[in-house]
């Protein structure tokens, strides 16, 4: 194989587009990163311009092309990852009517409740995966449905980020698989649009791309594009998947039972399976996986490195240096336990497992003599109860994890690494990740698309694991224990959490 077979792969996040290269073995090659703002135009709505997306897919092509000594005609596939559950309604021509609603957007509550009424809350969940919510593209389609009837009507098609930045080069309305599975719209078994939901709420079906593969080549850079962006016209467009489903492909989950963590601001835990994961108490819900036979159930929760941040900013003075290394330190010099101090995760609400949005983070059992030290370590561990409460929904539904790859910033910390074995009872691996896991996963379809790689088991190849932590038995039964007491206390104060939301 000649040198020549450059991968490009897009990764359209919330703060703005990076743009990878990456050779035939999967190696990270050069990066270039041009960023976009979201707008809050009322509480609890969170909107981009897409036409922003495009400058930074453009901006971010030019910088990569002039800054590596990669020629255009070296460059043999453009892939795609982006942010999910978003809805960008364009026109005919492909161009935007409105701002795009993200991921973020929790505008649409009352369309969410409609959406569940009409096709029953299991109902929705067992076809699509997911619960009728807020989140997802439905509602939001609802929304502009009800709220801009004539922009609804003049709508061509709904699309998300990553689908938006492929048509610009290409001139191709579509979407894949993974991405479609998080609008509440797709039957996950049959990896098609759910005609009868669609139909029952009054919405088009026509207005909805086309659903393919991850790894389908889906067209070529137009000449209009490859004049904006210095890509060679004709180099083949695969169309990639949601960002969720890149990451677990980069984080080389792709043979069922393979289960990963990520934790950075958020944290989710995902397994890929070959079946769909339906939870009778619906704790979790399920993607379509970049490959076309595989799944991967998904428990996320809101606020994990998120809860760590804010003790330190509010333990940190001033315009005082980050207190980050400080406080690890010195939470590594608390036993596991906290000194009988539990941390409750839930500053902003909690999705898995309680979907609760007035749920509230809470320090119980706070005495005279914690200081920050304890306060550090509860915060470690409330998250990992969190998380293992995730994983425990897994492992009740058959779900067999032997061990769990952990990705993102916390993975950085060897006392969480550590925390998070103890409490999972599960070796830690570490994936030697010398790109974002999202990026590398879109890589890999672009590669799958192409025939640089023969299908998505080259992951194993690209990303090397090593084994991190072990689970010490001691700690383990320590923390068993005390799981049960923080599954209590959110229990006892479920209700005080509703009342405290009264005006």
């Amino acid at each position: 194989m000649s040198s020549n077979h450059y991968i490009l792969a897009h990764d359209l996040g919330t703060t703005g587009n990076k743009a990878s290269l990456f050779d035939e073995r999967g190696q990270p090659v050069a990066s270039a990163f041009a960023g976009y703002e979201t707008a809050h135009p009322r509480p609890g709505w969170a909107e981009q311009d897409a036409t922003d997306w495009w400058r930074a897919v453009r901006d971010s092509t030019r910088e990569l092309l002039s800054a590596s000594t990669v020629a255009p005609g070296d460059i043999a596939v453009v892939s795609f990852s982006g942010m999910m559950n978003g809805a960008l309604a364009v026109d005919a021509a492909g161009v935007p009517l409105r701002s795009a609603i993200i991921w973020a957007d929790q505008r649409a509550t009352a369309e969410a409740e409609f959406l569940a009424e009409r096709c029953g809350f299991e109902q929705v969940y067992r076809r699509t995966g997911h619960r009728a919510g807020a989140s997802y593209t439905a509602a939001k389609m609802l929304w502009i449905q009800r709220r801009q009837p004539e922009l609804y009507a003049r709508a061509h098609q709904f699309l998300q980020a990553k689908d938006y930045a492929a048509y610009k080069l290409s001139g191709i309305f579509a979407t894949d698989y993974s991405d479609a599975s998080g609008t509440d719209l797709f039957d996950l078994e049959r990896r098609d649009w759910a005609l009868d939901i669609i139909e029952a709420v009054g919405l088009d079906a026509q207005k909805l791309p086309p659903a393919y593969p991850s790894s389908t080549v889906i067209g070529k850079v137009t000449p209009q594009a490859a004049g904006e962006t210095g890509l060679l016209a004709g180099t083949p467009l695969v169309i990639g998947g949601g960002d969720g489903a890149c990451a677990t492909v980069g984080a080389g989950s792709v043979c069922p039972g393979e289960a990963y963590n990520y934790v950075g601001s958020s944290s989710w835990i995902a397994v890929t399976a070959e079946q769909p994961l339906y939870d009778p108490q619906m704790r979790t819900f399920t993607f379509a996986h970049l490959d076309p036979v595989l799944y991967f159930p998904t428990g996320t929760m809101q606020c994990a490195g998120g809860s760590f941040d804010w003790l330190e900013r509010l333990l940190r003075g001033e315009g005082d240096a980050p207190l980050y290394e400080e406080l690890s330190a010195a939470a590594a010099g608390v036993e596991p336990g906290a000194r009988g101090l539990l941390f409750l995760p839930y500053l902003i609400g909690e999705r898995s497992p309680h979907w609760n949005p007035l749920a509230r983070g809470a320090f119980v059992g706070l005495t005279m003599s914690h200081g920050r030290a304890e306060m550090a370590r509860a915060v470690l561990e409330g998250v990992a109860f969190n998380l293992k409460m995730i994983l425990d929904a897994f492992l009740e539904q058959g779900a067999e994890i032997e061990a769990m790859r952990l990705i993102g910033g916390g993975a950085r910390s060897a006392l969480w690494r550590q925390i998070l074995a103890d409490v999972y009872g599960l070796p830690i691996l570490r994936p030697a990740l010398l790109a974002e896991a999202t990026a590398l996963g879109a890589a890999i379809a672009g590669g799958v698309g192409v025939g640089l790689f023969p299908d998505f088991s080259v992951a194993h190849e690209i990303v090397q694991v090593e084994e991190a932590e072990r689970p010490n038995p001691t700690d383990s039964q320590r923390y068993a224990a005390l799981y049960s007491l923080f599954q209590q206390t959110y229990t006892v104060l479920e209700p005080i959490f509703e009342q405290l939301s009264r005006p």
